[in-house]
């Protein structure tokens, strides 16, 4: 009887120590001022599991089918900078309770849409960070013009031209839902399709330069055609569409500033407002 404690504690002492790296030190270096939180706990429809990845993290919702927030950071790549070959299909993730998979997209009309991108991940992260974006908990139901067109350009000019401005910008960014969404009728697991999706920008506050965001809300309905500035929204919008919180970490009088203001001039935004998209 004396040989349990012997055996059971040194796992109790893993257990806590591999907790502790995950909360204190894993999950913090992918983050900025704090992992968003639901607004009100009592709404299931805001649920999540917190997924780490190699480049990103993501707040999953196996009630939703889709990753309600996924966060990563973005900073400077060459012009000629090599590009890892795309992966044929999408990969079921293991951690997922509802093991959403490539196929349950196949003949649905909608596009599989990163949320974390491929082309960021691979070239900031390497080959792991490509496989991790490409698995379905990062993954949201996106119509064609919207995934082709104005969010690749959008993921195009936050990688070339907002990290390379402001050498370091965080991205929080994710899908946002009707009331009562409809369904993939693709797919026997359920998948909530968007009705819209968000992205926040924020640089890195230091004590000789604020902390500068910018932030969009891009309804899947798009041409794929429009300015980018036609979309620019604040936090605060997305805070009250999402039912989620973010930025928390900021004091008061920063985060008030920061999500209730639109400031597009740090980001120079009408110069690369109306770029075209890289497919026809």
């Amino acid at each position: 009887m004396q040989t349990y404690p012997r055996v059971i504690m040194p796992i109790l002492t893993l257990i806590l120590c591999g907790y502790g790296y995950e909360m204190l030190v894993a999950r913090p270096t992918l983050l900025y001022q704090g992992e968003p939180q639901a607004i009100s706990a009592l709404n299931t429809n805001t649920w999540f599991r917190t997924l780490r990845n190699n480049g990103f993290i993501v707040g999953y919702s196996d009630l939703r089918g889709n990753p309600l927030w996924v966060e990563y950071a973005l900073k400077p790549v060459a012009d000629n900078a090599p590009r890892l070959k795309r992966p044929a299909r999408f990969q079921t993730d293991w951690r997922g309770l509802n093991r959403v998979s490539h196929d349950d997209y196949t003949k649905s009309g909608f596009d599989r849409g990163h949320n974390a991108p491929n082309f960021a991940m691979s070239t900031l992260y390497g080959k792991y960070g490509q496989a991790d974006s490409f698995l379905m908990t990062n993954i949201s139901p996106q119509r064609p013009k919207l995934n082709q067109q104005l969010w690749q350009r959008l993921e195009e000019v936050e990688i070339s031209y907002f990290a390379k401005s402001f050498g370091k910008v965080w991205v929080i960014t994710g899908p946002i839902f009707d009331e009562k969404p409809e369904k993939m009728s693709s797919s026997l697991w359920h998948i909530d399709i968007p009705k819209a999706f968000y992205k926040i920008y924020i640089t890195e506050e230091s004590d000789s330069k604020p902390a500068f965001s910018l932030a969009f809300i891009m309804p899947q309905n798009v041409t794929g055609k429009e300015p980018l500035s036609q979309f620019v929204t604040t936090i605060d919008t997305i805070e009250s569409q999402t039912g989620l919180d973010f930025l928390r970490d900021f004091d008061d009088k920063t985060e008030a500033h920061l999500e209730g203001s639109i400031e597009t001039t740090p980001w120079n935004l009408n110069a690369v407002s109306k770029l075209p998209s890289r497919y026809p």
